[in-house]
């Protein structure tokens, strides 16, 4: 429902509490001039950036997680939890109640009560103002971007290799005998031989905290634990007690040789990375959508960086480059390039701008 409809809907007391917010200049116990004062406020394209620029940090990560969200409608306690997630301090978390943050997005008429007997306790924001609040926060991101101007001297790309990388996996599987220890993980000769028939270097996991990424993040490499974790999901491979097997449906496919779709692995990966990452769609969203050309990977990272919350033993600048950007690397999304002078660029592909489109349903 479109922001008019929802207007149309709200009684005339909700409306004034948002003319008023406005400082609309209108007759208040006309419901029709409280709803043409109000569009035509909201409705102008400047007033909406100047809003979003008025926002503190706090807010903006609010609204970036309701654009976001998959879900149309929220309780009330979603929200609140939605609010007291977007502040990543202590101080931020005391400094106001979330309560009242909802209070302030429903008096700026962002954030509506809903209008069937099912949804009059659950809350929405307006489908052309999610629209229209996308289009503000890529103005202002891409803003902050430095471009290259030009074709970087080298650039690596990484197109489909996940999916032949899955074959050779299941490949090496079969032609070995693959022991596992007491915690069900393949020893390290064998996790070694494993990444030497793979298309993509990795370093063995050393020693500190790994968790949080996948079931086996904490034993295999970001990118070998990624594939393994999608293969034993999909039931292609089986741990038994004491060794690694393929399944029937993993001889299957090896067998008839099938190349799984890039996306299989990019809808897997946000799933995976969801619990630490929450804002993760959204993050990639603005990535692809501020990289259509080559563009600073520094610059990047200094626009995105308020959106990107710690997560224990990761900074949000490990966040950045090993959970999000190596990560759209390996699938495909994005080719990362460099100048010859140490710095390093971005640009997304165009199986990237599908696969976002896909993910947001533009």
């Amino acid at each position: 429902m479109n922001l008019a409809d929802m207007l149309t809907y709200a009684d005339i007391g909700q409306l004034s509490r948002i003319a008023n917010h406005y400082q609309c200049d209108c007759n208040g116990n006309s419901k029709h001039e409280l709803i043409q004062s109000i569009l035509q406020r909201i409705g102008r394209r400047e007033f909406l950036e100047q809003n979003v620029e008025d926002m503190s940090m706090e807010d903006l990560r609010f609204l970036n997680a309701l654009l976001f969200d998959g879900r149309r409608h929220f309780s009330l306690e979603e929200l609140v939890a939605c609010a007291q997630h977007s502040r990543f301090t202590d101080d931020a978390r005391e400094k106001e109640n979330p309560r009242e943050v909802i209070s302030r997005f429903r008096q700026r008429g962002w954030l509506f009560q809903g209008m069937t007997q099912n949804t009059r306790y659950l809350y929405e924001v307006p489908e052309d103002l999610k629209r229209r609040f996308r289009e503000v926060l890529e103005r202002r991101f891409a803003s902050g971007m430095i471009p290259l101007g030009e074709e970087p001297s080298i650039y690596r790309e990484e197109p489909d290799l996940l999916s032949e990388d899955l074959l050779l996996l299941l490949r090496y599987i079969r032609d070995h005998e693959i022991p596992l220890n007491n915690e069900g993980v393949m020893y390290r000769r064998n996790q070694q031989q494993l990444l030497d028939t793979l298309h993509v270097a990795e370093p063995l996991v050393g020693k500190g905290w790994r968790f949080g990424y996948g079931r086996h993040f904490k034993d295999y490499p970001n990118r070998m634990s990624l594939l393994y974790d999608y293969a034993t999901q999909s039931r292609l491979i089986q741990e038994n007690p004491a060794s690694l097997t393929l399944t029937s449906a993993g001889e299957s496919y090896l067998l008839e040789e099938r190349r799984e779709p890039m996306m299989q692995f990019v809808l897997f990966w946000l799933r995976l990375y969801k619990g630490p990452i929450p804002n993760l769609l959204s993050l990639v969203y603005w990535t692809l959508h501020c990289c259509r050309e080559w563009v600073s990977l520094a610059s990047l990272f200094s626009n995105l960086s308020p959106l990107i919350k710690p997560f224990f033993y990761d900074s949000s600048e490990s966040i950045f480059e090993e959970r999000i950007i190596r990560m759209l690397l390996h699938l495909g999304m994005v080719r990362i390039g460099d100048n010859g002078q140490g710095e390093k660029y971005i640009q997304t592909t165009p199986f990237g701008r599908t696969a976002v489109h896909k993910l947001t349903k533009e």
